[in-house]
């Protein structure tokens, strides 16, 4: 029997959608930038680009890419079955409050490159923000599900291409319209 689910009131994609979720209560999205900020609110990111939201994701000067990840260390790393990141370039970067609340972990046997990969986490609620690596000079992984508002989740941050398909659980199907590749997309 299909379900039917009730008129949302954040229907309209056009508009910020900026649910409770968490401690903090002060994120945004403009044309211009937006936040991502952890589960606690102790620590806030805020990514710009003066074209990332008005062309395509791909064309924005500071965004890079986006992503779906099935890899055995983003299994652990997010403890879930896959992870969903864009990259911004460090130039569109900015830490609005809390970089002295991250802690980092890094190491180098990484299952693509075997390059470091250092994870940037809340120290107060864990929640994991970014990561930063050898093979990615200047330029930030951030997770998808810490950005403020959820209408970006769904439009200018949906994934491009979904990636290790090979360690994708069976009970989970891959995103729908994208690159489905064996290791890494890149």
């Amino acid at each position: 029997m299909p379900v039917t689910l009730p008129p949302a009131a954040h229907a309209d994609k056009s508009k910020p959608y900026i649910p409770l979720a968490g401690g903090a209560d002060d994120g945004y999205s403009t044309e211009e930038e937006a936040t991502a900020t952890c589960f606690c609110g102790a620590v806030q990111l805020k990514f710009a680009s003066p074209s990332c939201f008005k062309f395509p994701p791909t064309q924005g000067p500071g965004f890079v890419d986006s992503w779906i990840c099935n890899c055995t260390d983003c299994h652990k790393i997010t403890a879930s079955m896959f992870a969903s990141n864009f990259t911004i370039a460090d130039t569109h970067l900015t830490h609005v409050r809390g970089r002295e609340n991250l802690t980092a972990y890094g190491q180098a046997n990484t299952i693509a490159s075997k390059r470091k990969m250092t994870n940037h986490f809340c120290s107060t609620c864990g929640s994991l923000m970014y990561r930063t690596g050898d093979g990615y000079p200047g330029q930030s992984l951030l997770r998808i599900g810490t950005v403020d508002d959820f209408h970006l989740h769904e439009t200018k941050l949906k994934p491009q291409v979904e990636q290790f398909i090979e360690s994708r659980v069976g009970w989970l199907h891959g995103v729908d319209g994208v690159p489905q590749v064996v290791g890494l997309a890149k």
